[in-house]
C-alpha cells in the first residue's frame, strides 16, 4: 500500500480553506495597543457560512494573536542576528534540506532558509490550532503542509546554493542532465525514486525459493521450499495487500518476512495478486474474497491433505488491505459454517475505519460518487494514480527530495529495494475499488455485524472463531495504531489465546518489515488477559521490548502450529501440480 511511515503528520484540505489560512498569514502586523488580528478573526467568524453542508472551521483569536506575537519576536531576532551577528549564519540548520555546507557558507541563503523554517512552523501551528471536526482539520493541515513543503527554497534553482554550486562545477552539465531526467519522468508520469535498473524480480528481490502451485484469473498461489527438516503441522498462508505487489514481504533474504516464516518451520504459502488490466476491469470485492483469499485457503487445505479431516484449519496472515480482505473472507466462510483459521494475524490492517488515517482526507461523498460513476460498472483504477497519491502523503521524502536530486542537481537516485517496490504500481478493478471506498472508508460498514453482504453472506467479524494477533505501528499514517486497536476489539479471539495486540515502533512499512536479525527498534505488549476498553488504557499498561516484534509473533504462532511433522518433499500434490517457479509471472506484470 504504501512506503516507510512519515515522522510527522501530513494532511489535506479544500482550496477555500487553504486560501483562508494563506490570507491570515499575510495579514497586516498589529500596532501598539491595537489587535487587528482579533478584529479580523471576529469579522471572519461573523461571515462564516452556517449551512450544515459546510464544515465548521474556527480559530480562537487569542491563539492567533499568541502565535503572531511569537512569530514577530522570533523573526526580529533572526533579522537582528543576520545584521549584527553574521557568524550565526554558519551554524548548522537542523533540517536535512539545508544540511549541506553551501547553505551556511552563503549568509543570505542561510537567512532565507531559516526564515522559511520559521514561516513553516507558524503556518503549521495555525493549522494545528484550527477548531473543526477531525476530518476537516486533517484536510486543513494536509493542504497547509503541502503548500509549505512546496515553497521550500531548496526546491528552486534560483534559491538553492548547493544546486547552483553543482551547476558551476559541472559547467552546466547538471542542468542538462536534470532536464533530461525531468522529461523522462514526464513521459513516465511519475517521479523516479530509485535506480529501477538495479533490481529485477526473481533475481535480487522476491528470491525466496518456491513454486506456483495454483492459479486463477486473479491470483497465483506460491508454496515456498522448506528450510527445516521438521515443520509445523498446520500450514501458513500470507495474504498481502492487493494494492501493492507481494514482494514487500520478500524483498531480499536479510529483510524477507517470507524467508523468516520458512526458517521458523512454517510450510508457507503466499498469494500473488494479478496486476489487473482492462480485461479484468469487471472484478468486484466479492471476487477478491472468493477467487482470492477463499480460493487460496481451499487450495492450501487440499495441498496439505487437510480436507476431510476433523481439524482442517490453517494459520493465516493478512497485511494492510490484505488483512481486510482476509478477515472479510473468514467472516463469509463463518456464515457458511466453516472455520478454516487456526489463528489469524493482522499486520497494520483496518477493520474499523472510523479513523482511517491521512487517507481519509481524500474520501467524501462527492469523491466516492465520482469514482462510482467512472469505475463502478467496469474499468481500471490506474496503479500510477494510486502510487502518486501515496507519494504526496510524504511529499518532502517522496516528491521534493527527488525534484532537487534528479532535476536541480541532475543526479540519478540511489538503488533502494523498498523504493523499487514502492514504484512498481498495481492496477485495481474499478468495481472492487469503488465498493471498497464506499463501504470501508466512507461508510465504515464492515464493523457492523450483518450490515454488509459479501459473496451472498452477511458479514460478522465476531463470528470468526480464531485467536488473533494484531500488529500496529505507532507512527503509521495509513493505519493509525488506535484504529488498529479498535479493529482488534471487533474480533472475539475465540479459542486459546484470545486477541493479542502488539504495537511496534516506526511506521506502516518500516514498523512491519523489521527483521529479527537487525535487532532494531522496539515493540510494546500488554499482559492484561483481555483488551482494555480503549487504546490509551492499553498503552498505559504496556511494556516496551527491544528488537523486532517478529520474534514475539513467532512464539505466539508456535502455540497454534499443531505440533511438528516431517517437511514436505515436493511442491503441491497430484491435483495441484507445479505451474512455474516462484515468484511467478503475475508479479512481473507491469501496470
Amino acid at each position: 500500500m504504501a512506503t516507510r511511515s512519515a515522522r510527522k503528520s501530513t494532511r489535506s484540505q479544500t482550496a477555500s480553506e487553504s486560501a483562508a489560512l494563506a490570507g491570515s498569514a499575510g495579514a497586516a502586523q498589529p500596532q501598539a495597543n491595537d489587535n487587528p488580528w482579533l478584529n479580523w478573526w471576529s469579522s471572519m467568524a461573523a461571515l462564516a457560512p452556517t449551512s450544515s453542508d459546510v464544515p465548521h472551521i474556527g480559530l480562537a483569536p487569542e491563539r492567533v494573536l499568541e502565535l503572531q506575537q511569537d512569530y514577530v519576536q522570533r523573526l526580529g531576532r533572526l533579522w537582528s542576528d543576520f545584521i549584527e551577528h553574521p557568524d550565526k549564519a554558519a551554524e548548522p540548520i537542523r533540517d536535512n534540506r539545508f544540511a549541506d555546507a553551501a547553505w551556511q557558507q552563503n549568509p543570505l541563503a542561510s537567512f532565507y532558509a531559516r526564515t522559511y523554517l520559521l514561516n513553516s512552523e507558524f503556518m503549521n501551528a495555525l493549522a494545528d490550532s484550527v477548531d473543526a471536526d477531525r476530518k476537516t482539520k486533517r484536510r486543513v493541515k494536509f493542504a497547509v503542509s503541502q503548500w509549505v513543503d512546496a515553497m521550500s527554497p531548496a526546491n528552486f534553482l534560483a534559491l538553492n546554493p548547493k544546486a547552483q554550486q553543482t551547476l558551476i562545477e559541472t559547467k552546466g552539465e547538471s542542468l542538462k542532465a536534470g532536464m533530461k531526467n525531468l522529461l523522462e519522468d514526464i513521459r513516465k508520469g511519475k517521479i523516479t525514486q530509485t535506480d529501477e535498473k538495479a533490481f529485477e524480480i526473481g533475481r535480487n528481490v522476491a528470491t525466496t525459493e518456491g513454486a506456483v502451485v495454483f492459479e486463477n484469473e486473479l491470483i497465483q498461489l506460491i508454496q515456498y521450499k522448506p528450510l527445516t527438516d521438521k515443520v509445523r503441522a498446520r500450514p501458513f498462508l500470507i495474504v498481502p495487500p492487493a494494492i501493492n505487489k507481494f514482494y514487500i514481504m520478500d524483498l531480499q533474504p536479510e529483510n524477507s518476512f517470507v524467508r523468516f516464516s520458512v526458517e521458523q518451520g512454517n510450510t508457507t504459502f503466499l498469494i500473488s495478486w494479478r496486476n489487473v488490466h482492462a480485461d479484468l476491469g469487471h472484478l468486484t470485492w466479492d471476487d477478491y474474497l472468493e477467487k482470492g483469499a477463499i480460493a487460496a485457503i481451499r487450495a492450501v487445505q487440499e495441498i496439505c491433505g487437510l480436507k476431510g479431516r476433523k481439524d482442517d484449519r490453517i494459520n493465516v496472515l493478512g497485511f494492510c488491505v490484505g488483512g481486510t480482505i482476509l478477515a472479510s473472507a473468514l467472516a463469509v466462510l463463518a456464515a457458511r459454517g466453516e472455520q478454516p483459521a487456526a489463528s489469524l494475524t493482522l499486520m497494520t490492517s483496518l477493520l474499523d475505519f472510523e479513523d482511517a488515517g491521512v487517507l481519509e482526507v481524500f474520501i467524501d461523498e462527492q469523491h466516492v460518487r465520482m469514482r462510482e460513476r467512472a469505475l463502478g460498472k467496469g474499468g481500471v483504477m490506474p496503479g500510477k494514480e494510486l502510487g502518486n497519491t501515496f507519494s504526496i502523503l510524504r511529499a518532502n521524502d517522496l516528491v521534493w527530495n527527488y525534484v532537487v536530486n534528479n532535476y536541480l542537481e541532475g543526479k540519478q537516485p540511489m538503488a533502494f529495494d523498498l523504493l523499487y517496490w514502492n514504484s512498481d504500481n498495481t492496477n485495481l478493478p474499478g468495481p472492487m475499488y469503488a465498493w471498497y471506498l464506499r463501504n470501508m472508508y466512507l461508510e465504515n460498514n464492515l464493523r457492523i455485524p450483518g450490515r454488509l453482504k459479501c459473496c451472498g453472506q452477511p458479514v460478522d467479524l465476531g463470528a470468526i472463531k480464531a485467536p488473533a494477533y494484531v500488529f500496529a505501528a505507532v507512527d503509521d499514517h495509513i493505519v493509525p495504531w488506535k484504529a488498529a486497536y479498535a479493529s482488534a476489539r471487533l474480533l472475539t479471539g475465540a479459542g486459546e489465546g484470545g486477541v493479542r495486540y502488539v504495537l511496534g515502533a516506526s511506521g506502516h512499512i518500516a514498523g512491519s518489515i523489521n527483521p529479527v536479525s537487525k535487532n532494531k527498534r522496539s515493540y510494546w505488549t500488554n499482559a492484561a488477559p483481555t483488551l482494555p476498553a480503549n487504546s490509551e488504557a492499553w498503552r498505559h499498561g504496556a511494556t516496551e521490548h527491544q528488537g523486532s516484534w517478529w520474534a514475539d509473533w513467532n512464539r505466539w504462532l508456535a502455540q497454534h502450529g499443531g505440533g511438528m511433522v516431517a517437511a514436505p518433499k515436493r511442491y503441491g500434490n497430484a491435483q495441484y501440480k507445479v505451474i512455474e517457479p516462484a515468484p511467478g509471472r503475475y508479479v512481473k506484470e507491469k501496470a
